[in-house]
């Protein structure tokens, strides 16, 4: 498997689905930095020689692109951000809701998690007649 910029690339792959593993990197900025390296993006990860894959790093942090830790460090500290200044996304976020206007009366269980059955707590003593 080769390694970018720290991250293992599955080697069986195209070189253009190949990158898109590095967090960071989408379909259109990988076929981006392909065209610009003048690398065909249908030969796989790992046929590519030491010399191609300085160059696709090269051209990455040329570009200026923000990627893996870097970008999860700035897309947190946005949230934070959100959070501190009591906005109505940032509040959203903190409580595990949607954020961009879904509704919540139904569905919305990827942000709310599994359903929690609310039920009501029967009296011992109901069944035997005491009450």
């Amino acid at each position: 498997m080769p390694r970018l910029l720290g991250v293992e690339i599955p080697a069986d792959k195209r070189i253009e689905a190949s990158l898109t593993y590095v967090y960071g990197v989408g379909p259109s900025t990988a076929k981006r930095v392909l065209e610009q390296t003048n690398i065909d993006p249908n030969i796989r990860a790992k046929d590519l020689t030491p010399q191609q894959i300085n160059e696709i790093i090269q051209t990455i942090t040329n570009n200026k692109l923000p990627i893996e830790g870097d970008l999860r460090r700035e897309v947190q500290s946005n949230l934070k951000r959100l959070q501190a200044i009591n906005c109505y996304r940032g509040i959203r976020h903190r409580r595990g809701l949607p954020v961009r206007g879904q509704r919540t009366s139904t569905n919305a269980r990827t942000r709310k998690g599994p359903r929690k059955t609310v039920g009501v707590i029967r009296n011992k003593d109901a069944k035997a007649g005491k009450v």
